[in-house]
């Protein structure tokens, strides 16, 4: 029986690397690449460098527009990476906070396991701006696996 996974894509290296982890360490799964874009990040949920002073102004329908082609791009390099197994790769995208949004997908749809990046942050950097990873861990109605990295940012 094929296994249900969901893999949060953020376009940081690290949700990268999880989604590369799901593609070589499970067998017979298909994979859900969520994206979700949080209307409250003026970065468009991504990890790529954006500098506000230049883009659209933040929740504009420009804002938007610019939101959805870095969520295409993000989809576009999951394929990518998904074209030589024998995975079945789907994307959805979501709107939200990020952790809920992703536990809200886990709880409706039939995921069998999450697998996510966690940027490791420690100490006072983890407590001003929370881990999302830490928040689906503590409220996931499945198991986490969290590929893990060791930059402080």
């Amino acid at each position: 029986m094929s296994r249900h996974l969901l893999v949060p894509l953020d376009d940081s290296p690290l949700s990268k690397q999880a989604l590369e982890f799901a593609l070589e360490e499970y067998e017979d799964v298909s994979i859900v690449a969520l994206h979700v874009l949080d209307p409250t990040d003026p970065g468009y949920s991504s990890a790529t460098e954006v500098d506000v002073r230049n883009e659209p102004r933040h929740g504009s329908d420009e804002w938007y527009e610019r939101a959805g082609e870095e969520e295409e791009r993000i989809f576009d390099d999951a394929r990518e990476l998904a074209a030589d197994s024998d995975v079945t790769l789907e994307t959805e995208r979501a709107v939200g906070e990020p952790a809920r949004e992703i536990v809200d997908y886990a709880e409706d749809h039939e995921v069998d396991q999450i697998v996510m990046g966690s940027h490791g942050r420690t100490g006072v950097t983890r407590l001003l701006i929370g881990s999302v990873a830490e928040m689906v861990v503590r409220r996931s109605p499945v198991t986490v696996t969290v590929v893990r990295g060791d930059t402080e940012q």
